[in-house]
């Protein structure tokens, strides 16, 4: 008989869950909040090992075609412009640049149909002895399993994980936008307290983020496009040109949080995932990355383990050290890019750094995140 699951959210990291499901024979409903499917945001970048969770769903290839090679890891400059580091594309690795909607949509196209049902809110989650029970405005449904793919702040987590820490704020603020730019390799520019950051995302567009320290969260303006036009004026091309090149409305102004970390990702037969479970700043731009990852080891447990409860088991003792591990570090870049007091010490070092070596650095295997190899699933012919 085939095995049931809910997945609650329908954001990335949760169609991945899905398709990932869906590859291993077991069957999914995605219960997504919202009235409408759609990724919010604007940009992301995408490293070799999230890439390579892609290829294990098998849909690496549409997302290589989707995507845009970004040099901004190896890329740094100064407010004026001079760089600190320069990528030589060839012997650097690029990461992948995306519109976030244009990720969220190849995997949704991977989902079966009918998988998906919008305007879906998770009000209540039972267990007993003959699985896991949840109710939604509008159904109700028991099965095998329970992913809460559901955000930072998780429904899935507030009601089964009721002591855990809020999120928390990160003392910085960002405000992201996508202009219609197009030719640009990727980059990062440095100042005291905040950075700039550049990656085109295809079809004529260019996504940018400004990264800077704000005492308390929730401030915002009447004018967002003007107030990060205003931090960044004397700032190098195309910073300024690619803010004006950017609609009015379409600029987006976020407050960036994490979550302390959890002592366990599962509970009975349910399963955090993504965000739900290890939020993270993006500073090492691993946030989908991780919610990848985390599909990729949920299945290839599923499909290799007698019970649930050994499935769970294995995907909480493989991933919670791992992305745990990578939110602090994430943290960590996060208060060191942004701190004016080490902000000349930093440059300094960055530009004393021999290039070998910072390439070296930024190479497909140069770091313990980016060498991450997926497990097998099983393709979905094997499975007859």
């Amino acid at each position: 008989m085939t095995r049931q699951a809910i997945v609650v959210g329908g954001g990335i990291g949760g169609l991945a869950t899905a398709v990932a499901l869906h590859r291993i024979g077991w069957h999914a409903v995605v219960l997504e909040r919202a009235a409408e499917l759609r990724e919010i945001g604007a940009g992301m970048s995408q490293a070799p090992n999230a890439m390579r969770a892609l290829d294990e769903l098998g849909v690496g290839a549409q997302a290589r075609a989707a995507g845009v090679p970004t040099y901004s890891a190896g890329n740094l400059r100064l407010p004026d412009g001079r760089y600190l580091q320069r990528a030589r594309p060839g012997d650097t690795t690029p990461l992948t640049a995306f519109h976030r909607a244009d990720l969220h949509r190849l995997l949704l196209d991977a989902v079966p149909a009918g998988w998906v049902r919008t305007g879906a809110e998770v009000t209540g989650i039972q267990h007993d002895q003959h699985g896991t029970t949840v109710t939604w405005n509008g159904g109700e449904a028991t099965v095998d399993l329970l992913i809460g793919a559901d955000g930072i702040r998780s429904t899935v987590r507030r009601l089964l994980w009721p002591d855990a820490p809020q999120p928390r704020f990160l003392g910085r603020t960002a405000w992201l936008g996508i202009a219609d730019t197009d030719g640009l390799p990727g980059s990062i520019t440095m100042g005291p307290g905040s950075y700039f950051l550049i990656h085109p995302v295809g079809r004529g567009r260019t996504y940018w983020a400004y990264v800077t320290t704000t005492d308390q969260p929730g401030v915002r303006y009447e004018d967002e496009k003007t107030e990060a036009a205003h931090r960044v004026t004397a700032w190098h091309e195309p910073i300024p040109a690619l803010i004006a090149a950017t609609p009015d409305k379409a600029v987006i102004h976020i407050d960036i949080c994490d979550l302390d970390p959890l002592p366990t990702y599962v509970r009975g037969q349910v399963a955090l995932l993504g965000d739900a479970a290890h939020a993270m700043s993006p500073d090492r731009g691993q946030g989908a990355g991780q919610s990848l990852e985390d599909a990729v080891v949920l299945a290839a447990a599923l499909a290799g383990e007698p019970t649930i409860e050994a499935t769970l088991r294995r995907y909480d003792t493989e991933r919670r050290p791992r992305t745990q591990a990578t939110a602090r570090g994430a943290r960590a870049d996060g208060r060191r890019t942004t701190s004016t007091a080490a902000y000349q010490a930093m440059v300094t070092m960055i530009r004393l750094m021999p290039a070998p070596l910072w390439r070296k650095g930024i190479a497909a295997d140069g770091n313990a995140t980016w060498r991450w190899r997926p497990p097998h699933l099983p393709s979905p012919t094997m499975r007859h």
